[in-house]
């Protein structure tokens, strides 16, 4: 299936960054995305025989993570070919993590696993880029097995006087510092923050929670962090 116009702008615009995506896309946050992914990864609670899907993976920050603290398997599935080429070199240069790991290009919409495939879900910034997130969730949801937990990770909106601080940031000075870098990282620079306003504007909070319930994910648990920029959301999977 064709992309759409705006799935097709948002690979385009990420072609270029994987290969200091890690380290940039940590320092542009004031290094509050690796907390947010650790907090996402301690909500799965995976157990050493288990296996993972981890969704949208990119360069396999959160595979990692995964494999590391609970030692189970993951499956990691993303879309964007430079991304999985990053995470498939991480993968070379560490045996101990490769055995444990399989690399699968694939989107999230329709992927290519059968039901009640894995113990539980992982996936990171992911709904902005679908055209459908609410048919996204009961696909993610679809393979995961009753009991299973799915865990998720995108960025927030502050409240209060920190949104206008944070819309100074991400129009102008995330821009400016992403540009120190390159033309690509301006371009996504530039691009964060209207996008993620736009998911907000279209699925506010409280009805992203709702989406999660009707695709049979229950007990949904919401958890701001930094000030509201960062958050995780998990639930498990109705039997």
């Amino acid at each position: 299936m064709t992309p759409s116009a705006r799935k097709e702008h948002a690979l385009q615009l990420f072609e270029q960054l994987p290969a200091r995506y890690d380290e940039l896309g940590a320092a542009l946050s004031f290094f509050q995305d690796p907390r947010w992914r650790r907090a996402m990864v301690a909500s799965v609670g995976a157990g050493p025989e288990q296996r993972v899907l981890d969704v949208a993976a990119g360069t396999g920050l959160v595979t990692r993570a995964l494999v590391e603290r609970y030692g189970c398997r993951v499956v990691a599935i993303d879309q964007s070919a430079p991304m999985l080429a990053r995470a498939r070199a991480k993968l070379a240069a560490d045996p101990r993590l490769a055995e444990r790991v399989e690399l699968v290009a694939g989107e999230a919409e329709r992927m290519p696993f059968g039901d009640d495939e894995f113990d539980h879900l992982t996936f990171t910034y992911l709904l902005r880029y679908v055209d459908d997130p609410a048919a996204t969730l009961r696909e993610l949801a679809r393979v995961v097995k009753p009991g299973g937990r799915v865990s998720s990770l995108e960025f927030c909106l502050p409240r209060g006087i920190w949104l206008p601080l944070w819309r100074l940031y991400t129009r102008i000075g995330l821009p400016a510092l992403a540009r120190l870098d390159s033309r690509g990282w301006f371009e996504a620079g530039r691009f964060l923050g209207p996008s993620i306003e736009g998911l907000y504007r279209s699925y506010p909070l409280a009805r992203q929670v709702e989406m999660w319930r009707a695709a049979g994910i229950g007990a949904v648990e919401v958890r701001r962090m930094s000030l509201g920029g960062g958050v995780v959301i998990w639930g498990t999977v109705a039997g």
